[in-house]
């Protein structure tokens, strides 16, 4: 027979007020409706006349064991997944033992949860505001690989998805919660931020100029349960939680070590997957209460290629002589390559990654009121990337890459006037340049926290970090080449790299006054260090490598900075039915200066809990990242015969200091939420909230700036800074996004013996995203005058409609025996895109149809120990599907009108599809991205043995 361990947990002080004599043990069990104990279930007992709550948790067979006075007491039981249990005014009886049953929840229900607020704990049922909480299953039963994967197939307001251009992007996918990008999602593991990544992303896609942490590097075997809160938390938690905290809860104990082995493919035989993992732990120390927890992993995954044919006339129209015949030996070059390689021998899609993990999660018990805590996460990533294949009427390499020369071609002029197309696919073929990244990305926790009269202390340190460091292969330096000649250009090289951490105290200190009021405040201490690595000399020397240019050793460089926080919380119930809570943050940068922002909640509950009404207002700001800050990339380039320089230039530049562009200040926001929820029995939950966010000066990253009128100011300053491109962050303008979100859960409904069904409803809707007033309002003058635009129609474009309009799933969760059945549609709106990078036009959009993609997972229980599932992810194959859109009237009448390329005539739309899609080498997507993935149907399988 399993062995009772008793856990006895009891936080009194004793002091000169506290005359009740302890002279009872209070013994009791708490179990499930199916009468299962329950493991490490919270207690708590109360009474007006002590100094402090006792406190109990159950052992592994849910038995607890209490010293309590002889008084009644109000009881109160938590536990993750089961609802808040109260019990008032119970009389301890001698020798008689407790029997308490805990209901399972449901989303709406009283799960307890942590995020959300500074005071006690408050299940879901009671907070102010929305919070989704999903369990590690959860996100398992979606067949996803990784972390942010998982969490795009259950939360609709969040947002995850491969960019079609990959480079350093392969390392990181960017994310978001409510279509306000990364750098406005707050990530916490066990309440502690989480660092940034050191990848600041400049693409034309998603994200573009934004930051986030790196959600792949959380394992999900460590995860207990996410925590999503759905509004504004600057006042509880700082800088960043401007659209939501998101807090990834981790595992305590586990009763037996758990190995996962898992494999998948797609439907077209690539992007091949082997994934592995050990999740194991013990417990010790005081009454067995103390544990250690780790997880072990490694990835591997193929890439997965999806390149589509390349239009020949679009090529001849940007690379050849378009108003030249089929038969002009440049035009006739490009032809025959393409007849014979459609694809241009592009190897685009997703690239190829493997990493390794390790983490851990740990608590010591030093004595019944006192705990150590430590956890830590690490993990070690490679990815490979292929940039666009370089054809030899594109680009040449010098003789550099290959052998096979029956030309003997001259390697310093344009090399398609040399060759005949016969002779190019005989023999020069082109060449492929590759990126590889190494990615390291950590994070540690140590921590402290005591009970002591009533007070709970929790003082830490966390450390983390982010760096990666590039190799860019198979390409060349074209400047050096011609300038030096082809041996002065390696075809290897270190382009250079980042590196971001941070670290970070906090203290927080609450209180339960009485059974109405609790207080809480504290304070955070943070400093972060960003590291810019320079590439080797070869490139970034004059033009740069090919395909991903090396960081100039003038912008490499070290950069800290420093900020200290305080904040105070105040929760008070006025009745029970009614919940007021509001706080109050103040923070000090060493870069900017000050901050204060506050939060006013409050939560009606109407006939006993069967109706909630909610609603929150927030100041809210996010301190610009210090990537954002210092990051500059910038190259060599011709202008006018001359060389000069482009690309992205900081705002302590000299660059940026010539054209009046300012330091970047904070952004503040004004944040509305309400809504309410229904509860019918103990099955039927549904909530809907109204959510209105107003950021005011938005930090963007600018459009690229340029200007060819001598007569402008702005042509000048260019000129005498021998700058030819320029495009820099600024505090642009005031943003609004509103919206709203439904969540709705029938759970536990009885289909037949051994047999019950769940299902879930979840749907964000975008009722407003758009920029308020003038894009150039906050322009320097110079910039102004000479009619340029800092933010041209395609980042308006990005940042207002890339992301989907709406976005539901609607699920289903089947189970008889030990057969489980999980079906799940998850319905994406419809986004849009104008690329004028590609030179496209400002009046044509690229708009991507809704559809609905539907997941499948079975899994079967052979016993205890041994279980297995099979999964297919997009059971239909749906991929992304778009059609050009006039914005106006002039938009209209250039799909409308036809052009003459290479003596054919063609109408325009289809090259201005060529333009968006980089001529053809991206049909699925367009070169900006799609609401969702390109590779279709995936299937995986895996099997899980517990020992």
């Amino acid at each position: 027979m399993k062995k009772l361990i008793y856990i006895f947990c009891l936080s009194v002080i004793v002091n000169s007020s506290f005359s009740q004599k302890i002279n009872k043990i209070l013994t009791g069990i708490v179990i499930n409706q199916k009468g299962k104990p329950i493991e490490d279930a919270k207690l708590t007992f109360t009474n007006a006349t002590l100094d402090e709550k006792l406190i109990a948790i159950t052992n592994d067979s849910g038995i607890f064991r209490v010293d309590v006075p002889d008084v009644t007491l109000n009881i109160t039981v938590v536990h993750i997944g089961y609802e808040y249990y109260y019990l008032e005014e119970y009389k301890p009886k001698e020798g008689k033992n407790l029997k308490i049953i805990l209901k399972a929840a449901g989303v709406l229900e009283n799960v307890v949860v942590t995020t959300g607020s500074r005071t006690n704990q408050r299940t879901l049922i009671n907070s102010p505001i929305p919070i989704d909480v999903f369990s590690q299953n959860d996100l398992r039963v979606t067949g996803q690989p990784a972390f942010d994967k998982a969490l795009q197939f259950v939360v609709p307001s969040f947002n995850s998805v491969n960019i079609p251009v990959n480079d350093a992007t392969t390392l990181l996918d960017p994310y978001e919660i409510r279509n306000l990008g990364p750098s406005r999602s707050l990530i916490l593991i066990n309440g502690k931020r989480k660092n940034l990544s050191s990848l600041l992303y400049i693409q034309p896609s998603v994200a573009r100029g934004e930051v986030g942490a790196d959600l792949s590097a959380i394992p999900l075997d460590m995860i207990e349960r996410v925590e999503i809160l759905r509004d504004g938390a600057s006042a509880h938690y700082g800088s960043d939680a401007i659209a939501g905290v998101l807090n990834v809860i981790l595992k305590k104990k586990v009763d037996k070590s758990i190995l996962n082995v898992s494999s998948g493919i797609t439907s077209k035989g690539d992007g091949q997957s082997l994934r592995i993992s050990l999740n194991s732990g013990f417990s010790f120390g005081l009454d067995n209460k103390s544990f250690f927890n780790y997880a072990l992993g490694a990835n591997k995954t193929d890439n997965a290629v999806r390149s589509t044919p390349i239009d020949p006339l679009g090529e001849i129209y940007t690379l050849g002589n378009p108003n030249a015949s089929a038969s002009d030996p440049v035009n006739q070059n490009i032809i025959n390559y393409l007849n014979k390689y459609p694809t241009g021998n592009n190897i685009n899609g997703t690239g190829a990654t493997q990493f390794i993990q390790f983490s851990y999660n740990s608590e010591l018990y030093i004595n019944q009121n006192t705990y150590l805590y430590s956890n830590a996460s690490v993990v070690l990533k490679n990815v490979l990337s292929n940039a666009n294949f370089r054809q030899p009427y594109w680009e040449v390499d010098y003789g550099l890459l290959h052998t096979n020369d029956p030309s003997g071609t001259n390697y310093t002029n344009n090399f398609t006037l040399n060759t005949n197309g016969q002779e190019i696919y005989k023999g020069y073929l082109g060449f492929q340049p590759t990126f590889e990244g190494d990615l390291k990305d950590y994070n540690a926790t140590l921590g402290l926290r005591y009970f002591n009269n009533g007070w709970s202390t929790d003082m830490s340190l966390t450390i983390g970090g982010n760096s990666q460091l590039y190799n860019i292969r198979n390409t060349v330096n074209k400047g050096l080449a011609i300038a030096y000649g082809p041996a002065s250009s390696p075809i290897n090289f270190k382009p250079g790299g980042y590196s971001f951490n941070h670290v970070v105290g906090n203290i927080d200190i609450s209180k339960q006054l009485n059974k109405f009021t609790s207080i809480a405040f504290g304070s955070e201490f943070r400093k972060e260090t960003y590291q810019i690595f320079a590439g080797d000399t070869a490139s970034y020397s004059l033009s740069g490598s090919i395909s991903f240019p090396g960081i100039n050793q003038g912008a490499a460089g070290i950069f800290t900075r420093y900020n200290l926080g305080f904040y105070a919380d105040l929760g008070i119930d006025i009745f029970k039915w009614w919940l007021v809570n509001g706080t109050y943050r103040y923070e000090n940068y060493s870069d900017f200066g000050n901050a204060s922002v506050w939060k006013l909640s409050t939560r009606f509950n109407i006939l006993e809990d069967k109706i909630i009404l909610r609603g929150s207002f927030s100041t809210g700001f996010r301190a610009p990242s210090i990537q954002q800050i210092y990051t500059q990339t910038y190259y060599t380039t011709t202008n006018n015969g001359s060389f000069a320089i482009a690309g992205l230039f900081n705002n302590q530049s000299n660059q940026a200091r010539a054209l009046g562009i300012p330091a970047l200040k904070p952004e503040y926001s004004n944040n509305l939420t309400f809504g309410f929820g229904l509860k019918f029995g103990t099955h039927f939950s549904l909530t809907l909230d109204y959510y209105d966010i107003v950021i005011k000066d938005r930090i963007l990253l600018s459009s690229s700036i340029t200007s060819s009128n001598p007569s402008t100011d702005l042509y000048k300053i260019l000129q005498q800074n021998n700058i030819s491109k320029i495009t820099f962050f600024i505090n642009a303008l005031e943003t609004k996004t509103s919206g709203l979100d439904l969540v709705s859960n029938y759970k536990n409904i009885y289909i037949g013996n051994r047999a019950n069904l769940n299902i879930n409803l979840g749907l964000n809707y975008q009722l407003v995203n758009q920029l308020v007033g003038d894009p150039n309002a906050n322009a320097p003058a110079a910039i102004k005058s000479s009619g340029a635009s800092i933010l041209n129609e395609q980042i308006e474009s990005l940042i207002t409609e890339s992301r989907p309009v709406y976005k539901g799933i609607l699920g289903f969760d089947f189970k008889i025996n030990n057969l489980k059945i999980f079906l799940n549609n998850i319905l994406f709106g419809p986004t849009k895109f104008i690329d004028i990078d590609l030179g496209s036009s400002p009046n044509i959009k690229q708009v991507f149809k809704p559809a609905v993609v539907t997941d499948l997972n079975v899994g079967y229980d052979f016993n205890s120990s041994i279980s297995a599932y099979i999964s297919i992810n997009n059971i239909f194959n749906i991929l992304p599907k778009w059609s050009l859109e006039a914005v106006n009237a002039q938009g209209q009448a250039e799909l409308d009108a036809t052009k003459v390329i290479a003596g054919q005539t063609i109408s325009n739309r289809r090259l201005i599809e060529s333009d968006i899609t980089f001529r053809g080498r991206y049909r699925n997507t367009g070169y900006s991205g799609s609401q969702f993935s390109q590779l279709g149907t995936i299937f995986s399988a895996g099997i899980t043995v517990r020992f």
